[in-house]
């Protein structure tokens, strides 16, 4: 849950949030984790009532119904290509501090290519290698993390903090609800962890616990590592690299250099964290007739999607050398929302529908919900337009593949009644011939 939130975003989201909030920006990360934190509350009842294959797309077919059932997956496809494949282009920029032909278009492809095709080969052959590294890559950022706030809370304690340069501009609600909106990205994620709950051993105790714990955990560290920003740039909202140049402040070069390392560990890691479990989406939909039939097939050996996995790959590789970083990570904020705004209006029908179910029930519900639901509007509010296309182009191929889907099923039912049908007049014909 840890690795499927922090990824690249922390790495260089402090600058965004300071140059809109300034001194203010860890208060933030703060309104921020408290809305997500009301989504996960409102996805970890829903998620407790089950344990198939298929996360929010799941939850929402069982709920609203098929047509936006298979919308959500689309967008929370969308979401998770694009939150993917921004952050493989970072893992390229980072890397030309120490390799600059990095940058380079054929270079970029080659290394872009091998980055991608290594975590889809470990993820082939089996959730419990994926979720191998995925732990790796976990650990390992997580304590560069706590090592750069303990180091940077340990100088602002000896020298102060530094004064910090004016921002140039009147805090208002507009500057708010945009740096709330980026943190969307940086606290995103956790819900497509929910994509392989079927291959998870005890979902109904594990999954609320593993939401509650992660968001919390990964608020805290967020939180003070913009404090540790804030407190040793003069002007954060300059810079690129925040914690590069926060680490350097404090400690020199050296350290400078060992976060940009470790920036490369923690988008590997991300990475590899969204090939274990973003192909379980395409898989779910298959099993259940929203998707072609072939992308539910299991390898016999390994147990593993792997066409789903073939495909997750393939699209995560074209967006990836086509794509840029800055408009992927908004387009996938804002794709999120639609997906969580839904799982609130999940849980409110299933609380009217199955009020006696065995799973975690969250304390006045319906408040929790209703709160999460007005979140999401209002951060859907300031969606730029140049997103709209592209989430009206999604939302119509979803609506494409609802029909087909439909129209697939139809045809089914009528070949089946057209069987039974001629099957009823041979069996007619038989018995007349025996009276004669």
């Amino acid at each position: 849950m840890i690795n499927s939130i922090i990824g690249s975003g922390i790495f260089g989201l402090p600058s965004v949030v300071a140059a809109r909030l300034g001194n203010l920006a860890p208060w933030a990360y703060l309104a921020a984790g408290a809305g997500i934190l009301v989504v996960a509350l409102c996805l970890g009842e829903v998620a407790s009532q089950f344990q198939e294959t298929g996360g929010v797309y799941l939850y929402t077919r069982e709920t609203l119904g098929r047509f936006w059932g298979i919308e959500i997956a689309w967008m929370t496809w969308l979401s998770r290509i694009a939150a993917g494949s921004g952050t493989a282009n970072l893992f390229t920029t980072y890397l030309a501090q120490v390799f600059p032909e990095a940058t380079r278009p054929v270079y970029r492809a080659v290394i872009l290519t091998a980055l991608i095709a290594v975590l889809a080969a470990v993820n082939y052959a089996g959730v419990k290698s994926g979720t191998r590294m995925s732990d790796v890559f976990t650990a390992t950022k997580v304590l560069l993390l706590l090592a750069f706030v303990g180091a940077g809370i340990g100088w602002l304690t000896i020298h102060g903090e530094l004064a910090s340069a004016p921002i140039g501009h009147t805090i208002g609600a507009r500057d708010w609800l945009e740096a709330v909106l980026a943190l969307v990205y940086a606290y995103g994620g956790f819900e497509a962890v929910l994509f392989a709950t079927g291959e998870m051993k005890d979902p109904k105790k594990d999954v609320p616990v593993a939401l509650l714990v992660g968001i919390g955990g990964v608020g805290v560290i967020y939180t003070l590592v913009q404090v540790v920003v804030n407190g040793t740039l003069a002007n954060p909202a300059a810079t690129a690299r925040p914690l590069s140049d926060a680490a350097g402040r404090v400690f020199g070069a050296g350290a400078a250099a060992a976060i940009a390392m470790g920036a490369l560990i923690s988008i590997y890691g991300y990475l590899s964290a969204n090939m274990l479990h973003t192909p379980r989406l395409t898989f779910a939909l298959a099993e259940r007739g929203d998707f072609p039939a072939v992308f539910a097939r299991v390898h016999e050996k390994f147990r593993t999607p792997h066409v789903s996995i073939g495909l997750y790959t393939a699209m995560l590789l074209v967006f990836t050398l086509a794509g840029n970083f800055r408009w992927n990570i908004t387009l996938s904020a804002v794709a999120r929302l639609f997906t969580y705004g839904s799982i609130a209006i999940a849980m409110l029908l299933l609380r009217k529908r199955q009020p006696g179910a065995e799973a975690f029930r969250v304390p006045m519900g319906s408040v929790i919900a209703g709160a999460a639901i007005a979140f999401c509007v209002v951060l859907l509010v300031r969606m730029p337009l140049s997103n709209v296309p592209v989430v009206a182009v999604t939302a119509g191929l979803a609506a494409a593949n609802w029909a087909a889907s439909l129209g697939a099923e139809n045809r089914q039912r009528a070949l089946g009644a057209g069987t039974r049908s001629v099957s009823k007049r041979g069996s007619e014909s038989t018995r007349t011939e025996a009276k004669s």
